[in-house]
């Protein structure tokens, strides 16, 4: 596995010093907005987990090995590379072993980070179960990650192109705990109420720290899920995303557009429609997620 696994300078002497780490996906490097500004996010992101006082370490496959944590250099470089695979759970290992770069979604991230010894994760939003899904069998392999792997995941919800009912009745059924940060509602990644409610409430980064602990204790598999609401000034209402949402729907199923492919074209039509502000709420809660991640991490090193 250390052959497999090559941390950053700065992930080693973290993880040397028993100092917080925080795990952070790539896939919204390479998937989720153009050059430079994907560049400048993820340093953004990386700085934000910084500041929080904890190390970021960006997740990502690179000349056959998991990279944890990535230099400047890397960091670019993944920034500025083409034909990058978008890489699960079912993907990983074929990745590693043909040598191809590969980006990390929340499951693939999770999967090295256990690998790693780390035990929070920051991401945008968790992937779900597909609107359809009833028909299309589309379900994130993220939701069965997070019944396996023992990690903490800070998101913003679930994304809120996918039938988020559904989403948490999964969950429920694999035995996640998913845990509103501050408030009863469930959000739903660009708005803060989803108009469901969270199953479970925690206030404090030292209450999850201590949730995260006891689950390990009972010898519990899998991880939780913190749903922390975008910043006010920051969020989309629901009632003015839904029906873009429904007319993004049917264009995909219009187009025949299925499988991984789904999630970027919906996202790529809100941005359009948004005139960009879907982005924009976008970095504002990947950026708020990894402060609250970094508090996590800190209590549980504390």
């Amino acid at each position: 596995m250390d052959e497999l696994i090559l941390c950053s300078e700065e992930v080693t002497a973290a993880r040397s010093g028993g100092r917080p780490v925080v795990a952070l996906e790539s896939t919204i490097i390479t998937h989720g907005m153009p050059y430079p500004q994907n560049l400048e996010t993820a340093r953004a992101v990386e700085d934000a987990v910084r500041q929080a006082g904890a190390t970021p370490a960006t997740v990502a496959v690179m000349e056959g090995r998991l990279r944890v944590g990535l230099s400047g250099d890397a960091l670019e470089a993944l920034a500025r590379a083409r034909d990058v695979r978008k890489l699960s759970r079912a993907d990983l290992a074929v990745c590693l072993a043909s040598g191809e770069t590969g980006a990390t979604t929340v499951a693939a991230t999770m999967i090295v980070a256990h690998l790693a010894g780390i035990a929070v994760f920051a991401t945008g939003g968790i992937g779900g179960v597909h609107r359809g899904a009833e028909e299309s069998f589309d379900i994130s392999a993220d939701l069965r990650e997070l019944a396996e792997t023992p990690v903490t995941v800070v998101a913003a919800g679930a994304k809120a192109i996918l039938d988020l009912p559904k989403t948490l009745e999964v969950l429920e059924t694999l035995g996640v705990p998913v845990i509103g940060f501050g408030q009863d509602a469930f959000p739903a990644f660009w708005s803060r109420d989803s108009g469901l409610a969270a199953p479970l409430r925690l206030d404090t980064p030292e209450a999850i720290a201590a949730s995260h602990r006891m689950r390990g204790a009972l010898g519990l598999p899998g991880g939780q899920l913190v749903a922390n609401p975008i910043p006010e000034e920051d969020e989309i209402p629901s009632a003015t995303l839904a029906p873009l949402i429904a007319e993004a729907q049917a264009q995909a199923a219009a187009q025949g557009i299925t499988g991984k492919a789904v999630t970027p074209f919906l996202l790529q039509w809100l941005f359009e429609r948004t005139e960009g502000r879907t982005l924009q709420a976008n970095i504002a809660l990947v950026m708020n997620n990894a402060r609250l991640a970094a508090r996590i991490a800190r209590a549980l090193a504390s």
